[in-house]
């Protein structure tokens, strides 16, 4: 969780978390594997942090033009001095996104996108930022889109290792509406908005990457 502070003359302060730089490959390699590399991609991140994934995935995916948001001012302005720094033209201004409004408010076009990437929120956000997050993912990914969503889970009632039950009781008691979420209870959620769980990929750090689809209409 913690966050070094790195400044660059004339692009601001690029905030660096150490959980971010250990998890932004393996999430690349997961990326690599459930993506097209060879057509054109339009790809939403909600949540983006610091800017490190997107930077790191827009390098890689140099198809996919990507779209950083984020809630945390700070965040945003970290995500523009990436933006700076590496001179990507695949990636699109950072804009303001409140997950728990409506995608009318996102200012993202209805099935407009092929992918929408979450790390790292679902746990550390009130449950109507996750509700949304399905809700407004339901309706601006187009049909076949995928939501890939990251960060550790609770498994039908249960958490483990220790580790991650510690961490759930650390995070419920800095904020009671913050926890760990059960994959059955997400499923359930991403089913409501036309979104299925494809895939349950085991990650590093007992974290979990969960892929919904988005059904086609037959």
């Amino acid at each position: 969780w913690s966050r070094r502070w790195r400044f660059y003359p004339g692009f601001g302060t690029m905030l660096s978390a150490a959980a971010a730089e250990r998890n932004k490959e393996p999430i690349l390699a997961v990326l690599r594997g459930s993506v097209s590399a060879e057509r054109p991609l339009q790809a939403l991140e909600i949540s983006s942090g610091t800017g490190q994934h997107v930077t790191h995935f827009a390098k890689a995916l140099r198809n996919i033009i990507w779209q950083p948001s984020e809630y945390d001012h700070q965040s945003l302005t970290s995500i523009e001095a990436y933006r700076a720094h590496y001179q990507l033209r695949n990636v699109k201004p950072a804009i303001h996104l409140d997950a728990s409004l409506p995608y009318q408010y996102w200012g993202v076009e209805p099935e407009s996108l092929d992918l929408v990437v979450n790390i790292n929120m679902i746990h550390i956000s009130p449950f109507p930022c996750t509700e949304g997050l399905f809700r407004g993912a339901g309706a601006v990914l187009k049909p076949q889109g995928l939501l890939l969503t990251y960060g550790p889970y609770a498994v039908n009632g249960q958490i483990t290792p220790q580790s991650n039950v510690d961490f759930d009781h650390s995070l419920r008691q800095r904020n009671p509406e913050w926890g760990l979420r059960d994959i059955s209870l997400l499923s359930s959620i991403a089913q409501q908005n036309g979104l299925f769980l494809e895939r349950i990929m085991d990650m590093p750090a007992n974290n979990k990457c969960l892929l919904f689809r988005k059904e086609s209409l037959v």
